[in-house]
């Protein structure tokens, strides 16, 4: 888990799944479509050691803009800048002595938000995976945020003396091999992966380099899996999402449960007909989305992952202008050209862009297992697709 606010997401109506829930789930920002009323309530009031502390939760706001539709069918979501400061008078007014702001907007976009916003004393934020082994302070608020992949707790004490915070102590606790499992706990992950262990366990290669996705222009892991879907596919161009998840995978065997860890789904790998003019603009875009000025802007991940192009970049332009030089199968892209593009996920290749979109018989997981076939012992690092000059 990655964040504050977990925000689940389902192939079915999320209420079906929110009431079988055991804590409550609050957004101030997810909205159902057929009532325009709010899916989840936007806040609560609890009362620990004597101290009222209202709670008020922001869902990322990238769901129904970026992720597949059944992520957020029936459901619409706003950045939640605007019914924010509503929301802090409306918890303050029931008697809040301390208001927690639990965000999964992204670290960038939770700082612009608490510069605007007054009131809020803690903002717990989620989704863009920063370890904060200092916590921030923006305008009143003291904000905080905790790695990813359980790889650390974030503790924060406050002394609070008539309504104010007077004192903070905060520390990102590394969970390591000195931290026990709780039993309870294992025993129901355990019931849980038991039927699947054997076919997890299998092991299908093994790699002579790190794959991780620690990186923002490129990364191993992905670079694994577009050499795989490329090889699968026959295309000499590829596109996967720059995703932020999916735990470092040491050097060593490669087992099943890495592949499953690698790939969100075991989506299809896909094949579309792209003009060279529809890869610089739909590069562009994501560049924005990754960089733009604004944090509001910014729709959370990395740079799109690209196998067979090379971009040179500079990642300070404005809108629009961030490519200087792209290169498609070791030629300067011609925009006029139809090329083949392998991808995985409408976020590898969004549905508007290309023409002639199919799915192929072979899945994600089916292509990596068959390229570690191919492939016993990868060595996989930075191929220098994107360069920033």
């Amino acid at each position: 888990m990655d964040g504050a606010l977990g925000f689940c997401l389902w192939r079915r109506w999320p209420h079906d799944l929110a009431a079988r829930l055991n804590y409550p789930l609050l957004a101030i920002n997810c909205y159902r479509k057929d009532t325009g009323a709010l899916a989840y309530p936007p806040s609560l009031l609890i009362e620990r050691g004597g101290l009222r502390v209202g709670i008020i939760g922001i869902a990322a706001t990238i769901i129904d803009k970026t992720m597949p539709k059944h992520f957020s069918e029936g459901l619409r979501f706003t950045l939640g800048s605007e019914e924010l400061p509503g929301e802090v008078r409306a918890v303050r007014a029931r008697g809040a002595e301390l208001v927690v702001v639990l965000s999964h907007l992204g670290l960038p976009q939770d700082i612009k938000l608490a510069s605007e916003v007054s009131g809020i004393d803690v903002l717990v934020s989620g989704h863009s995976h920063n370890r904060l082994f200092e916590p921030l302070q923006v305008n009143g608020a003291v904000i905080m945020q905790s790695g990813c992949h359980g790889s650390f707790i974030g503790r924060m004490d406050l002394d609070v003396h008539e309504g104010r915070v007077s004192a903070v102590r905060h520390r990102l606790i590394s969970i390591d091999e000195t931290i026990k499992p709780d039993p309870e706990m294992l025993q129901v992950v355990e019931k849980i992966m038991a039927p699947h262990r054997h076919m997890l366990s299998a092991v299908v290669g093994r790699t002579e380099t790190a794959l991780h996705r620690n990186t923002i222009l490129e990364a191993p892991m992905d670079n694994l899996l577009l050499a795989a879907i490329a090889e699968a596919s026959g295309a000499k161009i590829a596109f996967s999402n720059g995703w932020r998840y999916g735990a470092p995978i040491p050097p060593g065997p490669v087992t099943r449960n890495d592949l499953w860890n690698i790939v969100p789904t075991n989506s299809p790998v896909s094949l579309t007909e792209l003009t060279g003019s529809e890869i610089a603009e739909m590069l562009e875009e994501n560049l924005e989305h990754t960089f733009a000025v604004d944090p509001y802007q910014q729709m959370g991940g990395y740079v799109k992952r690209c196998f067979g192009l090379k971009l040179f970049v500079k990642l300070e332009n404005p809108k629009g202008a961030r490519i200087q030089q792209l290169f498609a199968e070791g030629a300067p892209l011609d925009r006029e050209r139809t090329y083949t593009a392998a991808f995985v996920t409408m976020q590898g290749v969004p549905e508007k862009y290309g023409r002639n979109r199919r799915n192929l018989e072979i899945h994600a997981i089916a292509a990596l297992e068959s390229y570690f076939a191919k492939h016993p012992s990868v060595s996989i690092g930075i191929s220098g697709s994107v360069v920033a000059i």
